[in-house]
């Protein structure tokens, strides 16, 4: 399925997809893969080969992160992929997507990248 975008400003949007593409350039692991951010409804899912092969024993591409911004309450929020379920579970709220990208790029206990 492709990017999905939506007018007025709304989540996705090539300005904030933008933001988090620069910010992951100073995430602190696997800094030689080149992740892709793509747009989901309601926000950003970032994906990226799995150099650690944890996950994919081959390689591929493996889901990092899920962003979404909920209007409501002017929170982002950021889930972590839980690879044994395949599903996404819910690892905190933040008032700015700065400091969100800020926990994601940092990842001390490897629960983004694996």
């Amino acid at each position: 399925m492709g990017d999905v975008v939506l007018p007025g400003g709304m989540h996705p949007n090539d300005v904030d997809r933008k933001r988090i593409e620069r910010a992951l350039e100073a995430r602190a692991r696997y800094r030689y893969v080149s992740p892709e951010v793509r747009g989901v409804e309601g926000g950003y899912r970032i994906e990226s080969p799995c150099c650690s092969r944890n996950i994919d024993p081959a390689g591929g591409v493996i889901d990092i992160a899920r962003l979404e911004y909920a209007s409501g309450l002017q929170r982002w929020r950021l889930y972590r992929k839980d690879h044994a379920r395949s599903e996404w579970r819910l690892f905190g709220e933040f008032g700015a997507l700065a400091a969100l990208l800020q926990m994601l790029n940092q990842d001390p206990d490897r629960i983004f990248w694996p």
